[in-house]
C-alpha cells in the first residue's frame, strides 16, 4: 500500500539557497526527526549527492534506506527509494519558484511499506513525513 501527499510553503531564502540545503546531506539528522544518520555514497559530476545512505526511525520502524538523488537546476530536486528493508516505496520532490522574498516550495511524497500497516498509521506517517519536510526544513533553511 502506498499514499502521497503534497503541502506547499515559503521561505524567505533563493532557489540557490534551498537547493544548498538541501544537499547539506550530513546535516538531514538536524533537520529531520526520524533522520538518526545520512552520509552521500556518490556524487553527480557537479558535486552535488547522488546516492544516500541514512538511517531511519519511524512509526516504530528502524531502517536503512538508500536514495538517489535527481537535481534539476534551480526547479526542482526528486529523491527516490533504491533499497530498503521497510518501504516498498518513496518518491519525494522539492519544487521551487521565486518569489520576491525568497521561493515558494511544494513538497510531493510519495511513500510506501513492505510490512502490514494500517492504513491511518501510514496516513499519519506521510503527515510527520510531510511535516518534517515543509516545517522543519523551513526552520533549518532559515536558521542557516
Amino acid at each position: 500500500m502506498a499514499v502521497s501527499g503534497s503541502t506547499e510553503f515559503d521561505v524567505s531564502a533563493s532557489p540557490e539557497e534551498v537547493m544548498d540545503a538541501v544537499a547539506a546531506i550530513e546535516d538531514l539528522p538536524q533537520r529531520s526527526g526520524p533522520h538518526q544518520s545520512a552520509e552521500v555514497e556518490s556524487r553527480h559530476e557537479d558535486g552535488r549527492p547522488h546516492r544516500v545512505r541514512a538511517k531511519v526511525s519511524a512509526a516504530g520502524f528502524k531502517d536503512e534506506e538508500v536514495t538517489d538523488y535527481a537535481w534539476d537546476g534551480l526547479e526542482s530536486v526528486t529523491w527516490t527509494l533504491a533499497e530498503s528493508a521497510v518501504q516498498s516505496t518513496q518518491v519525494g520532490t522539492y519544487t521551487l519558484t521565486p518569489t520576491a522574498s525568497g521561493t515558494h516550495i511544494t513538497l510531493d511524497l510519495e511513500i510506501g511499506v513492505k510490512v502490514p500497516m494500517p492504513g491511518f498509521v501510514l496516513k499519519r506517517v506521510l503527515k510527520t513525513a510531510l511535516d518534517t519536510g515543509s516545517k522543519d526544513f523551513k526552520k533549518y533553511l532559515e536558521s542557516r
